[in-house]
């Protein structure tokens, strides 16, 4: 397939990003063997020295070299090499030798020269950083050496820095890629169970969950927060953090729904987040329109907006939409992170559940930080979210403890 094809040009590191079971394994043997055969069984090939690196002796034996999808499996008859276990080598029978070390020992990588290098499951590693640089040092045979990484993408600095080197080329494929070779009821139950998660979204599409230092809420935090099953609610609302322009260009808007259970005191309220219905380019009659139909799709009892940039404008155009619309504006007089940080500890401390879907909500959510937002662009979703959350538990609860003045 062609995310399993090395790409043109001259790079030293090609990297594999793949979802659980979307052919990396495969790809990376395939490469090891185009690197040491040659046109015939017993031709050299570009490579005559390449170290096999994986997290532990056992894995690399057992998946890269011996696995359903590994080197010797990929072997024809007449170029299948020798595993030589005693000196953790497999020797080819035109010469050319592949050398097996573990992530758990990087001073092993210490004194062997290689000129090409496949390394499996980097993101995992527990001494990625120290086993990386003793074989770039190792990687010094040959015109051009290069390695072939293959990994679940997992938000670890090493990985990050090798995907943003200049001489790193990528190629990317999720789990469903590969799914004529998977079983059909693992992709069901995986589908069902982690569809629209994070970890789904690491584990199942590929992708590099990014999580900046410092923030706020941690992707921990939100694999705790990830509920099952939403309960009634007593409360629900729509946030809308307006877009003052439109087109291709302009900030989205961001528009989230959520719910509130209020039964007894308002530490054991608890609050669902439902639906991320942001919205990009559509102008204010089209984010007016979608945060209307949110609510009439949840029954929501309230629309919630922020009025700092478009003052009055927004009420105005949600009435064009439904004139009887429950709207209370609301006005930023503190930054965003001052806002955020009260609604973070509420998923500290478990009082927050998040409803399946949520992915790009989250991924915003986790690069926000006391430094302020670390993506590109605004924070919209978190905003709206921001807001939901202030009117569900902060400020009824705010509202709880202050003391009542008895009349005279």
């Amino acid at each position: 397939m062609p995310h399993q094809l090395p790409p043109a040009g001259d790079w030293r590191s090609w990297v594999i990003l793949g979802g659980r079971g979307a052919g990396k394994t495969r790809a990376g043997a395939e490469w090891v063997r185009a690197q040491v055969e040659g046109a015939r069984p017993l031709d050299r090939g570009h490579a005559r020295r390449v170290a096999l690196v994986g997290e532990t002796y056992d894995q690399v034996r057992e998946v890269m070299i011996k696995g359903d999808s590994g080197i010797l499996a990929c072997s024809p008859p007449d170029r299948r090499p020798v595993w030589k276990a005693s000196e953790r080598k497999l020797i080819w029978d035109n010469g050319a030798e592949a050398q097996v070390f573990s992530a758990q020992d990087p001073e092993g990588l210490r004194g062997p020269q290689f000129d090409a290098a496949w390394v499996d499951e980097l993101a995992k590693w527990k001494k990625a950083g120290e086993t990386w640089d003793m074989l770039q040092f190792a990687l010094r045979l040959g015109e051009h050496p290069q390695v072939c990484v293959t990994t679940t993408p997992r938000n670890v600095a090493l990985l990050k820095d090798l995907l943003a080197a200049a001489s790193t080329v990528t190629t990317h494929a999720p789990t469903e890629a590969n799914r004529a070779n998977l079983a059909a009821g693992f992709l069901r139950e995986v589908r069902a169970r982690y569809a629209g998660t994070r970890l789904g979204r690491q584990e199942l599409d590929g992708v590099l969950v990014a999580e900046a230092e410092g923030a706020l809420w941690t992707g921990a935090m939100l694999e705790a927060a990830k509920g099952q099953r939403v309960p009634a609610l007593d409360r629900v609302v729509v946030a809308l953090d307006p877009a003052v322009s439109s087109g291709a260009g302009a900030d989205a808007c961001g528009i989230v729904v959520a719910g509130v259970q209020m039964q007894g005191p308002p530490q054991n309220w608890r609050a669902w987040v439902l639906e991320d219905c942001t919205v990009q380019g559509k102008g204010p009659l089209g984010w007016a329109r979608a945060a209307v139909a949110a609510m009439q799709r949840h029954g929501a009892d309230r629309l919630v907006a922020e009025v700092n940039q478009g003052g009055r404008l927004v009420e105005e155009v949600l009435r064009q939409v439904d004139p009887l619309v429950p709207y209370r504006a609301v006005h930023a007089s503190r930054g965003k992170v001052a806002r955020a940080e009260p609604v973070a500890a509420l998923y500290e401390q478990g009082r927050v559940r998040h409803a399946a879907g949520l992915g790009d909500l989250e991924d915003q959510m986790c690069l926000m930080t006391l430094r302020g937002f670390e993506g590109a662009g605004s924070p919209d979703r978190v905003d709206a979210l921001v807001w939901a959350l202030h009117d569900l538990m902060i400020a009824p609860a705010a509202a709880w403890k202050r003391p009542r003045v008895r009349a005279l």
